[in-house]
């Protein structure tokens, strides 16, 4: 099925991914864009499981401080690269779990960071497994995977920390 320059550019636009792989998206569901944002999606999927033992080494610390100041977050999050670390797409990442941070409380970055005795459940206080404040039918993980398919890195949260007063 042919598929048309503008649904491409469309796509492209909503997801980030690349115009050939927009493309063959679209072909594949047969036009129907969110057919073809859910293949590029599982396709993120597939680049991140392969990116997943690159050494992360570059990335930025986050800070968040709510508006009435009495709640702040400090987030590591590191890529591969300097460069990827200086995009708009890695920030905007690294802004909104920050936020997500702060709402949501989380108290590891991922089930392995848990004791081998907690009792608790992982998809509440862990941040990786956490479905994301603002969409909830997003988890943190999806976010990061969505962002290593725009960036074509690695990127792994590597710590947080959160303050809140009185507490």
């Amino acid at each position: 099925m042919a598929v048309s320059v503008e649904s491409v550019k469309e796509l492209r636009e909503l997801t980030g991914a690349g115009m050939l792989d927009c493309k063959k998206a679209l072909e594949e569901a047969k036009g129907s864009l969110d057919k073809a944002k859910e293949i590029l999606r599982k396709k993120g999927i597939d680049v991140a499981a392969k990116r997943a033992e690159r050494v992360t080494a570059q990335g930025l610390v986050q800070a968040y401080i709510h508006h009435d100041s009495r709640l702040g977050v400090l987030l590591e999050i590191n890529c591969e690269s300097d460069f990827v670390a200086r995009t708009e797409d890695f920030r905007t990442l690294a802004q909104q779990i920050a936020l997500h941070v702060a709402g949501a409380a989380p108290l590891y970055v991922s089930a392995d960071d848990m004791p081998k005795d907690s009792k608790e459940d992982p998809k509440e206080v862990c941040l990786l497994l956490q479905p994301f404040v603002k969409d909830e039918s997003l988890t943190i993980q999806d976010l990061i995977t969505e962002t290593i398919s725009k960036t074509g890195e690695n990127i792994r949260v590597r710590r947080f920390v959160r303050f809140e007063l009185g507490r």
